[in-house]
């Protein structure tokens, strides 16, 4: 709201960039208390998790016992999914199949940190390709749209190749890098709207040129309920039931595997970086680090005043977003002034366009009524 006077949170880094946000007599912010009252006492990583994980780890053995993978995991390179790689091959003694996808983003570092992971821990891989041309038309779609989530074309490619993979072939865990730890505290649906099927297709229609035939496409309806209840597939987050702090994941996962770190979260993907680190703080004054600050504030794992301070610098050096933009507009097939005037048009948001808001909201009211989903939407 454009006339709504500054404020921020008193207790993480959350502001009045998030439209939506309200504050508490206090001064702490609903993301806050969100934490406090519906995720801190239902996350459980002492006995109670370590007794969950080892039930469903049984299981997931015991269902995959006569087959050569018992699991399908995603991997990106990311520090989240990298540590659940190791954690379910060395430690938990499952035998996934790594599965990643090639959108044609990823960073060396990523492409690096992924080889390193499977090559020591003897790791089997399936690589999905997207579709080049049709990933390249969506995504300029989405530029044009003006909206101010740019990774949907990309994060939908990811996670509709992966769970259809896994419901084609009978996988029947999925294992995931979704964790409360740095994750408990959500984007505000301004910055980043939900992957909305209707919402893709619309975008698309208006402004992209080719039609999405090999495109991987996958709804929420369909990946919660129809690959849940009638192909039987969970989606399993093992980070939520152990001990997982980010700083010492990342050097377990250095001084094992020679892992090597990217400068913020999501970092691992070009496109990710200079969409989170450029065009949505230049064009929409949104910037993402807040709500991964937050969610490490929280749970311990950063102090808020040495998070105010690394606000006040860019997420990245400008001269390296120049660099990401130079590579993203000759991928795209237009010319840095082609994109400059884009940067320039009217800012829209996900409201301008078709989606399934009303049923996704009724859904997750409902996913957080039965105890499937803590974290703040709103």
């Amino acid at each position: 709201m454009k006339d709504r006077e500054y404020r921020i949170c008193v207790n993480c880094v959350m502001d009045t960039t998030d439209s939506k946000i309200q504050f508490d007599s206090r001064g702490y912010c609903d993301h806050c208390n969100n934490y406090y009252n519906n995720i801190l006492n239902n996350w459980h990583t002492d006995e109670k998790g370590t007794r969950e994980l080892e039930k469903i780890v049984d299981k997931i053995k015991q269902d995959g016992r006569n087959r050569k993978y018992d699991c399908l995991i995603g991997l990106s390179g990311g520090v989240d999914s990298s540590y659940v790689a190791y954690l379910a091959k060395e430690k938990l003694g499952l035998r996934p199949l790594v599965f990643c996808v090639d959108t044609g983003w990823n960073s060396n570092v990523a492409d690096n940190n992924i080889k390193r992971i499977v090559t020591t821990l003897d790791l089997d891989v399936y690589t999905e390709i997207v579709d080049w041309e049709e990933m390249k038309d969506i995504q300029l779609a989405y530029f044009k749209s003006q909206v101010p989530y740019q990774d949907i074309p990309q994060d939908h490619a990811i996670f509709a190749s992966l769970y259809n993979y896994a419901a084609a072939n009978g996988f029947k865990y999925v294992l995931t890098g979704a964790n409360y730890s740095t994750e408990c505290v959500r984007e505000p649906i301004e910055w980043v709207h939900v992957n909305d099927i209707k919402q893709i297709m619309d975008i698309h229609r208006r402004f992209g040129e080719s039609p999405l035939i090999n495109f991987p496409l996958c709804g929420m309806f369909k990946y919660r309920l129809h690959y849940r209840y009638i192909k039987g597939m969970r989606i399993i987050q093992p980070l939520n039931l152990i001990p997982y702090l980010k700083e010492d994941a990342i050097k377990e996962l250095h001084n094992k595997f020679g892992w090597e770190r990217y400068k913020n979260k999501h970092f691992e993907s070009i496109f990710t970086r200079f969409y989170e680190g450029y065009w949505l703080i230049k064009k929409f004054g949104y910037d993402k680090r807040r709500a991964h600050f937050s969610s490490l504030i929280l749970t311990g794992q950063l102090k808020r005043d040495d998070a105010l301070e690394i606000l006040k610098q860019p997420p990245y050096p400008i001269e390296e977003a120049m660099q990401d933009m130079d590579i993203i507009t000759r991928k795209l097939g237009i010319t840095k002034d082609e994109f400059e005037e884009i940067m320039q048009g009217e800012n829209r948001s996900f409201r301008d366009y078709k989606s399934s808001l009303t049923a996704i909201n009724a859904a997750i009211k409902f996913a957080k009524f039965i105890g499937m989903e803590k974290r703040n939407y709103r």
